[in-house]
């Protein structure tokens, strides 16, 4: 710890650039797939008829339990089934993963597609956290 403090105090400009550098990378990865949705803001957007819930899981996944009227495409087909989501175009895409660890990738592909997407903050398990009824 006491090599740590003295390398910060010789090297201060570059210990700031770093952590300059560090945030920016941060916050270019939250922007890169798009709005992150509260599970409260999914609810209102789906009840009101303007979205729809995109489930990327493994299909096992997805029958274990998902949300009520999720669409499943799992993720690693999603480039070649882009064309079942042409219906949607008018609505948002809410993309669902398990922990959020796809949905950024999933959200930025939908968006080079053209659709309008948002993601899940913290996924299936934000949702299930909050005791959000599923359906199996």
């Amino acid at each position: 710890m006491l090599h740590l403090i003295e390398f910060i105090s010789n090297h201060f400009i570059l210990c700031a650039l770093f952590v300059a550098l560090l945030t920016l990378l941060i916050m270019h990865e939250l922007r890169r797939g798009g709005q992150s949705l509260s599970t409260r803001e999914l609810t209102a957007l789906v009840n009101g008829g303007n979205a729809l819930v995109l489930d990327v899981r493994a299909k096992k996944d997805f029958d274990s339990g998902h949300i009520v009227d999720a669409l499943n495409i799992p993720y690693e087909k999603l480039a070649s089934r882009l064309a079942e989501l042409e219906k949607y175009r008018g609505k948002t895409i809410i993309v669902v993963d398990s922990i959020g660890q796809h949905a950024g990738t999933a959200s930025l592909e939908l968006k080079k597609a053209g659709f309008e997407v948002a993601k899940l903050s913290g996924g299936i398990t934000s949702w299930r956290g909050d005791n959000l009824p599923v359906v199996k």
